[in-house]
């Protein structure tokens, strides 16, 4: 495929940025300028290239996740933006826009190109320090723009406050607000249908922003007697040792086919703990820390914080089966045609 020279890129190397700037992506190339798209994958971990064959987006895969250690998180950063460099000279691209690519900034920013960045989590913890991503991409960038939830005062000293520009929703909204409650795939789950379910997914313990995989966790899915479907982040063996009759759902899909349905989702992340609360589903946070949208969700009642064994217990007993009410995620809206106005002028 030949690019014209007002190609922008993608760098898209976790499923948040590739569900995040899809419809980005799509009103771009239907204003008639040229995407290109690049991502890695490696073998325990291909979600963001199936992400990208699920809604159709056309993607070069260079370099590997480099998996939990950092001394092999550095050597695939650094073979990747290698295989980057090289691979970037045969296009003509006026700017990369990304969420949190350090592998994308750093080639970017060594070619002279313009770095667009989306930022939603800067630190760990609301008054915490920035994380080693933030530390690696924020300085590098030329615009920075953010959800309302994260003040400005993080990105100002890298870019000015012209160049900052704030957002009014959150992240995960800008695809929600198209979705429709599909309840066909959870109907045709082996479940037993006089227990309550649970939808768990595990956190991110391989980013370099968590200290550590959280065992409490496992041991209270243990001990609550109820449906439990799993959807895993990395590799699923441990997960099907561990919970035998689990059902481990590893088909790519949209998540509306299953979070409207269960009756509360346990999870470590963010994008799907927000997805759950846009759908009702009571929420249990096990993350390590709490992030400036992690808050907003818990000042407003939609999502509970549990740090050990006993809170995730007591909280699954409180609130399962319960669906939310005054949901403010409901409120928000997220117009494309005019944060893609703001990308690419």
């Amino acid at each position: 495929m030949k690019y014209k020279d007002e190609t922008i890129w993608f760098d898209l190397g976790t499923p948040k940025q590739v569900t995040f700037f899809e419809p980005i992506i799509k009103e771009i190339q239907g204003r008639g300028i040229d995407c290109l798209i690049t991502t890695r994958k490696s073998e325990d971990y291909t979600e963001p290239i199936r992400l990208l064959e699920l809604r159709g987006l056309q993607y070069y895969s260079l370099g590997e996740y480099g998996g939990e250690k950092l001394k092999s998180k550095l050597s695939s950063a650094l073979n990747r933006q290698i295989a980057l460099n090289e691979f970037i000279q045969n296009f003509r691209i006026k700017k990369l826009v990304n969420l949190g690519s350090v592998d994308g900034c750093r080639v970017a920013f060594g070619n002279g190109i313009e770095i667009v960045s989306f930022f939603d989590i800067p630190s760990r913890g609301i008054n915490g320090n920035l994380t080693p991503i933030a530390k690696l991409t924020l300085p590098l960038s030329n615009r920075i723009f953010h959800p309302f939830v994260v003040p400005r005062e993080y990105f100002t000293p890298f870019v000015g406050v012209n160049n900052v520009y704030t957002y009014n929703f959150l992240d995960p909204i800008i695809y929600l607000q198209y979705q429709v409650a599909d309840g066909s795939f959870f109907e045709k789950l082996s479940i037993d249908k006089n227990k309550k379910t649970i939808l768990f997914r595990e956190e991110e313990y391989k980013a370099s922003y968590v200290l550590n995989k959280k065992k409490f966790v496992y041991d209270a899915l243990k001990n609550i007697d109820a449906n439990l479907i799993i959807i895993p982040r990395y590799e699923t063996g441990h997960l099907r040792e561990e919970f035998p009759n689990a059902i481990t759902v590893e088909e790519k899909m949209d998540l509306s086919k299953i979070l409207p349905f269960v009756d509360i989702f346990i999870g470590g992340g963010g994008t799907i703990n927000i997805e759950a609360c846009y759908w009702g589903t009571p929420v249990i946070s096990t993350r390590s820390f709490v992030t400036h949208y992690d808050k907003f969700l818990i000042d407003n009642e939609l999502m509970f914080l549990a740090q050990t064994e006993g809170e995730i217990i007591k909280l699954y007993k409180e609130h399962a089966g319960k669906r939310l009410t005054n949901n403010v995620l409901r409120e928000q809206h997220a117009d494309v045609k005019s944060l893609v106005d703001e990308v690419i002028k």
